[in-house]
């Protein structure tokens, strides 16, 4: 199962764990995977704390960071801006009806009220605030691994990133958007089906997987989309991926940090309960279906705004109900970013469990395989 890409970030196997929990990624990597830490939703001070735990915790093994530079967004040619001055000029871009809408659907489902005063600060989905993140990052030697969730990421940044010696990848939904990664010379890309959770494209996985897979070779690609076992990545290394890339996997784990009550609802999902929506960051997400999808994505409500400014409307949402996950109806207003497959994740395991049970199911089909075929 070791793959070259393995080789190059001395890890045992070629599984790789996108979360937003610094346990996540620790428990992996120290089961032999390399765990993501996906920091699209913190400042750079979030981030060196998360980093300072991790580095503590991880012990001799590695890890990586997973960064969202949209290659298209609002602001993005306002590169003379501090960070302040880029956050002024979008929130004055955010129409009053699209705020006051969220703020209703927050107060019908009794979703307590933010305790301090204040806008929330913008995310780190815009180079003015996803450049001092990075920056962090690769003072981390640990960090051996830089990925960007949206589009190629800018020369700049590749250059930087590898001259600090860290791969450097992005996910990507279809085949020309891989070509664009391979012609700016990333170390690796991620293609990403529509199964899968967060931001993503139209085409299922089975079918972009070997497309892009052909069309970038000799680059290694991680498939992601739909993996939740040992089988399914067996499917995904039969094609000519280099490993996956997981993430909905990791949403009910003992380490995750979700709350019970998001927890919860994720194990009572069905394949049949994500829905693909811009009611969140205003680029098409899969995530939950719940009432606060459903508002968004009415005829009648308002439009999504573009990214960032989405994230601006949303913002406070996705704090007041990451934090009061458990309170009155919120989960019916929360943001549970999840793929198609958190319909096939029905227990909670430990990260090494996780893992040992890929493993260990990958070998079993794998062992099924070569029967059938010693039988031909």
């Amino acid at each position: 199962m070791k793959t070259k890409l393995c080789d190059a970030l001395g890890i045992q196997v070629p599984i790789f764990a996108f979360s937003h929990c610094r346990d996540v990624v620790a428990a992996v990597s120290k089961a032999g995977g390399l765990g993501v830490l996906g920091v699209g939703f913190m400042n750079v001070a979030q981030l060196k704390e998360e980093l300072d735990w991790i580095d503590q915790h991880i012990g001799d093994h590695v890890y990586g960071v997973d960064v969202v530079i949209p290659q298209n967004y609002e602001g993005r040619d306002a590169g003379d801006l501090t960070e302040a001055e880029l956050e002024e000029k979008l929130w004055a871009m955010v129409p009053s009806s699209h705020t006051e809408f969220a703020e209703r659907l927050l107060q019908e489902h009794n979703v307590p009220p933010w305790p301090e005063k204040g806008r929330p600060k913008i995310f780190g989905w815009t180079m003015q605030t996803v450049m001092p993140c990075l920056e962090e990052a690769l003072t981390r030697p640990k960090c051996r691994l830089i990925a960007n969730a949206l589009g190629t990421p800018p020369t700049k940044v590749i250059k930087k990133v590898k001259e600090a010696g860290r791969l450097i990848g992005a996910l990507c939904g279809k085949p020309r958007q891989a070509l664009q990664h391979q012609a700016a010379g990333l170390d690796f890309i991620v293609a990403q089906g529509t199964e899968g959770g967060g931001h993503t494209g139209e085409i299922g996985s089975m079918v972009l997987w070997p497309e892009i897979i052909k069309a970038v070779a000799p680059v290694p690609v991680l498939a992601a989309g739909g993996i939740a076992s040992g089988r399914q990545m067996l499917a995904a290394m039969a094609m000519g991926a280099s490993g996956v890339w997981t993430g909905s996997l990791w949403l009910t784990v003992e380490e995750a940090s979700a709350q019970p009550a998001q927890k919860q609802s994720f194990l009572n999902a069905t394949v049949e309960d994500t829905v693909r929506t811009k009611a969140w960051t205003g680029k098409p997400a899969r995530v939950l279906r719940n009432r606060w999808t459903e508002a968004w994505d009415d005829p009648v409500s308002p439009e999504p705004l573009p990214m960032p400014l989405h994230g601006l409307v949303t913002a406070d949402a996705m704090r007041r109900t990451e934090s009061y996950a458990g309170s009155g109806a919120t989960q019916e207003v929360a943001m549970n970013i999840c793929g198609q497959v958190i319909g096939h994740i029905n227990e909670i395991e430990s990260c090494g469990g996780v893992m040992y049970r890929l493993i260990n199911e990958y070998l079993d089909g794998l062992e099924e395989l070569n029967q059938l075929t010693n039988r031909a």
